[in-house]
């Protein structure tokens, strides 16, 4: 438990650092920051980095409210809706939803297509990153920098998971993501789209068996109070972001929107750090509490989802030599 009070001392750090910033003068822009999980998520910390950067640069002539733990909606959808509305300003989250506004998101979904956390920087912060990002200034989203949650894997309350045959037959929740679906199915696995304000009441009363998230979440969220069984098996990796409203984000000015760019770089990679330290301490904590933790064979699960390839690559239309090049970069 002692890494848990680590964190917690980490954010009431942050929350005091983020309070000197106040002018005297009332701010121009009051700004809603909503995200679906618990503050002590590395989410949350990258989303207090960026409100403690914005308001000290601009002299607190803009303020930025967060409002964490699913407050501004019941998922990650819809503060990205809210996003398009103009009822919320700022985003911090999954790129798993976006699939369903950009199909071309759709490109780091596909399962074990990342060798390693130095891979998917090499991709994100490259030139494929700033590409696909892009694309979300035409659905009304802009993305201002890229953050994480990690690699995902799977819990559930049945049995241990060392091979795809364990997995199959599980009813497991996933986000609202065709080409994760698709894998689980691959899998044999039964895959539940659940809104995940309602996935704690779910596994407490058996209507799923498991879920699938990486350790912060995990840990954070408590699920090993009602999931007994951890298999690392990292099948996906989850993208985040720092996004903000595009009609807002048009409204600042140039000196501001620089403050904006700047400041998410900055608080993404102070949350990578802090996710990287996170997933480290929560997996002996997560033993700690009770949880059996098995590292199966990734190989076997990999060559059992290859079909998701075949089934999905031609979504990404001109885009799908860009899969072929993280392949290959990560080779």
């Amino acid at each position: 438990m002692k890494s848990a009070k680590f964190y917690v001392i980490l954010l009431a750090m942050f929350v005091a650092l983020s309070c000197p910033f106040r002018s005297d003068a009332a701010p121009s822009k009051v700004l809603k920051l909503g995200h679906a999980v618990p503050e002590e998520n590395a989410y949350h910390f990258g989303a207090l980095k960026f409100k403690e950067l914005v308001e000290s640069r601009t002299n607190g002539d803009i303020q930025i409210d967060l409002f964490p733990n699913n407050q501004l909606g019941t998922g990650e959808r819809d503060i990205l809706e809210g996003l398009q509305l103009g009822t919320i300003d700022l985003y911090v989250g999954s790129t798993g939803p976006l699939g369903g506004f950009e199909k071309k998101f759709l490109l780091f979904d596909f399962p074990f297509l990342f060798r390693d956390k130095k891979h998917v920087y090499e991709v994100l912060d490259g030139d494929i990153g700033k590409y696909v990002m892009g694309l979300l200034d035409a659905k009304g989203i802009h993305g201002l920098a890229w953050m994480e949650n990690g690699f995902r894997n799977l819990t559930n309350a049945k049995r241990p998971v060392n091979t795809p045959a364990d997995a199959s037959g599980l009813k497991v929740r996933t986000m609202e993501n065709k080409v994760h679906m698709a894998m689980w199915r691959e899998l044999g696995v039964d895959p539940t789209p659940m809104a995940w304000s309602e996935v704690f009441t779910a596994l407490q009363q058996g209507t799923i068996d498991g879920q699938e998230n990486p350790i912060p979440v995990i840990y954070t969220s408590k699920l090993y109070e009602v999931q007994r069984h951890l298999a690392l098996t990292r099948h996906v990796f989850s993208p985040a972001m720092i996004a903000v409203a595009k009609a807002l984000y048009d409204t600042l000015t140039p000196e501001q929107q620089e403050i904006f760019q700047t400041s998410a770089q900055e608080a993404a990679q102070h949350e990578r750090e802090v996710c990287d330290k996170m997933e480290n301490d929560y997996i002996k904590s997560l033993e700690e509490n009770g949880m059996q933790i098995t590292r199966p064979d990734l190989s076997l699960f990999q060559e059992a989802s290859l079909k998701v390839y075949d089934e999905f690559k031609g979504e990404l239309g001109d885009d799908a030599k860009l899969l072929d090049q993280i392949i290959a970069s990560g080779k």
